[in-house]
This record gives C-alpha cells, sequence and structure tokens, in this order.
C-alpha cells in the first residue's frame, strides 16, 4: 500500500503532520545576528511542512561566513529565537535549528577584529565564496580569505560550542538541533584527505578523520539528548572545493554505522546535482540505507513523484525541500493539488528586508 507523503505520522522520535521537511537556507535577514518578528514570520508562513529546520546559524562568533545571519551564543539570540519557534509551533509544526560553524569558508570580514577565519588546515579555498564586504566596504561575494589551522585544543573547544549551541537551541524552544556536516563546511573539511593534512589525533585514517564529527555529535548528544540530535551529511558532493577522495564511500559507510549506535534522529542526506555539483551514484541511497536503519531525509532536487517513489520504497523517510519553500510558502498545499509552482529569484536570496522574503504571495493569492 502505497503511502500518502501528506498524512499525519511518527517516525522515529518525530511526530509530524507530514513527511515533507524545510531543509535549511541561508537568507542574511539579521543585520544584528538576532532573529526577529520578520523572521517569526518568514518560517510561520511555511509551516505548511512537517519539519522546518531553520538556516544555518551560528554557533560563535567566530563560525560565520555570511554577513547578517543568526547566532546561538548569546541570551539575545536565544530571546529571539523564542519568537520563531513560538509561530511555528502555533502552526503545529516541528521546528529544529541547524548548527553552523563554516571552517575556511569565510572571509576575514565576517571575523572578530578581521582576523584569519580558522579552519582543519591552513589550505585556502581561493576559488569558493563567503559574504562579505570586499577593500571598498561594498557588501557581497567575496574570495574566502586564507584560514589558520585550529590547534588540537582548540578543536575541542569547538566542539563544545556545537554543544553549548544546542543548550541555547532548547532553551529558545526548538524541538531539536540539525548539526551541519555537509556542504563543505568545517565538519566535512576534517573528513576530506585533501583538505585535512593534521598530524594529530583528528587527521590521518579514516577514523580518525571523522573523530570531530562523532566528537560533535557525541557532546550534543550529551547536552541534549540523542533524541533532539540530527545531522546533515553530503557525500559525494564537492561544494567549496572538497575534491572527491579513493575512500569516500568507505567513509559515510563507517559514519553511518556509527551514527547508528548514536540513534541520533535523523541523517538528512542531500545531492548536491541541483548546485551545481556531483550527483549521488546510482545505488548510494539504497547502501547508505542498508548501514542506516534510522531516518532518513532526502533533499536536493525532489519532487512530489520522486519523494513517493524513495519513501514508499523504503529508502527515505521524509522529503526535503529547499528552494522551492522560498518563493512558495504554501509549497505543501501546491504539491498536494499538482499546482503550478512560483520559480525563485535568486537575486534576492540574501539581503535585509521583507522584499524576497516574507513577501512571497500564495497559490490562492497569485490567481487574484
Amino acid at each position: 500500500m502505497a503511502t500518502n507523503i501528506f498524512e499525519e505520522v511518527q517516525i522515529g522520535n518525530l511526530q509530524l503532520k507530514n513527511r515533507i521537511s524545510m531543509a535549511p537556507m541561508t537568507r542574511a535577514r539579521n543585520f544584528d545576528g538576532i532573529p526577529n518578528d520578520e523572521n517569526a514570520l518568514y518560517y510561520a508562513q511555511r509551516s505548511g511542512a512537517g519539519l522546518i529546520i531553520t538556516e544555518g546559524t551560528a554557533i560563535s562568533n567566530t563560525a560565520k561566513g555570511v554577513l547578517h545571519i543568526p547566532g546561538l551564543y548569546t541570551k539575545e539570540q536565544v530571546e529571539g529565537w523564542k519568537k520563531v519557534t513560538k509561530a511555528v509551533h502555533e502552526k503545529g509544526s516541528l521546528i529544529f535549528t541547524q548548527l553552523w560553524h563554516v571552517g575556511r569558508v569565510s572571509h576575514t570580514s565576517n571575523q572578530p577584529e578581521g582576523k584569519a577565519p580558522v579552519g582543519v588546515s591552513d589550505i585556502q579555498a581561493a576559488n569558493s565564496y563567503a559574504w562579505g564586504y570586499d577593500e571598498n566596504g561594498k557588501e557581497g561575494f567575496v574570495i574566502s580569505s586564507k584560514p589558520r589551522a585550529l590547534s588540537t585544543d582548540e578543536v575541542k573547544e569547538v566542539v563544545n560550542d556545537f554543544a553549548n549551541a544546542a543548550k541555547n537551541a532548547i532553551e529558545a524552544g526548538f524541538d531539536g538541533v540539525e548539526i551541519h556536516g555537509a556542504n563543505g563546511y568545517l565538519i566535512e573539511q576534517f573528513l576530506n584527505p585533501f583538505v585535512n593534512n593534521r598530524i594529530d589525533e583528528y587527521g590521518g585514517n579514516i577514523e580518525s578523520r571523522s573523530r570531530f564529527l562523532l566528537e560533535v555529535v557525541d557532546a550534543t548528544i550529551a547536552a541534549v539528548g540523542h533524541e533532539k540530535v540530527g545531522i546533515r551529511l553530503t557525500p559525494y558532493g564537492g561544494l567549496n572545493e572538497l575534491p572527491h577522495y579513493d575512500e569516500i564511500e568507505e567513509t559515510y559507510e563507517y559514519l553511518a554505522k556509527e551514527l547508528k549506535k548514536r540513534n541520533v534522529v535523523y541523517i538528512h542526506l542531500m545531492d548536491q546535482k541541483t548546485k551545481g555539483s556531483h550527483a549521488l551514484p546510482e545505488g548510494f541511497l539504497e547502501r547508505f540505507r542498508s548501514w542506516y536503519d534510522g531516518v532518513i531525509i532526502l533533499a536536493g532536487g525532489m519532487d512530489r513523484e520522486k519523494s513517493e517513489d524513495l519513501i514508499n520504497a523504503g529508502t527515505i523517510d521524509i522529503a526535503g525541500f529547499g528552494e522551492p519553500f522560498i518563493s512558495n510558502p504554501d509549497l505543501v498545499e501546491r504539491l498536494q493539488n499538482n499546482w503550478e509552482l512560483t520559480p525563485p529569484d535568486r537575486d534576492l536570496h540574501y539581503g535585509l528586508g521583507s522584499h524576497g522574503y516574507t513577501d512571497w504571495k500564495k497559490y490562492d493569492e497569485v490567481l487574484v
């Protein structure tokens, strides 16, 4: 019998009104890093999704690679997020926040006192962009600055930053947190042997390169409980200059099995093909399912038919939609009724203000 992805369902520890998730998307709408009424409205408008995962949220003042993103490391930020979680809960959706450290994909203008960003090593992402200020003080895309390698002790401090941000998230009313282990940011930089040239306990073989990710997961679970901790991964991705390496499949098999032991609430996989990067290889999702029998979310190029096929096959449990949610606040209703989608305008993805943020119309408003 086919699964109705629009019906209420209990999946693992998640009680959802449907099997659709709003994937995390950076929108750069927080001038001071503190969530506000406009952010609460934005997420409330899109709470047709059973699960909302917020934009990447900085775990510290050195974690940022984009101007105007929210954080979860001050009391003021916690209070601001309470507006968002309250607004979403009133609409009957669950909401997780994505905890983010960009590592080397940053710029000196994003960092305290204009210092170099920190990374797994001092290897620069010389063809990758942060969103910062250029030499003339103009805001926009800027080449990522040369990073400084974290010391071993500093790596452990970053692990604690993730755990502390998770505690703050629960205080702010979130149902859980998603650790950002994807898209070429700090955690994935540790996994990649072409960027991770460390000679301490965090570099070398698969187990050592995976140590940072698993320490972050363990510390976060210790802080808030396994039922409130998910993680996002991008196997075979290549964003932000992470080359493919021979042990990709072996690495993600190891991670899947280790995360299964830890009973995380979900693993959120992203297929980066729609981001102009590498697609997941044929059969990889099925192999990943054989390694991990917990809740799997898949995002990247999803539509109703693909979502239903993969869910009915048991390959995934929840379908994640990103960019379509930006310009279609009522995306779930549109998918359910096979209504036409409004295309996004990428020039409006980043920026301060409501235009291109909270002023997208629902389907019945478009028809007027």
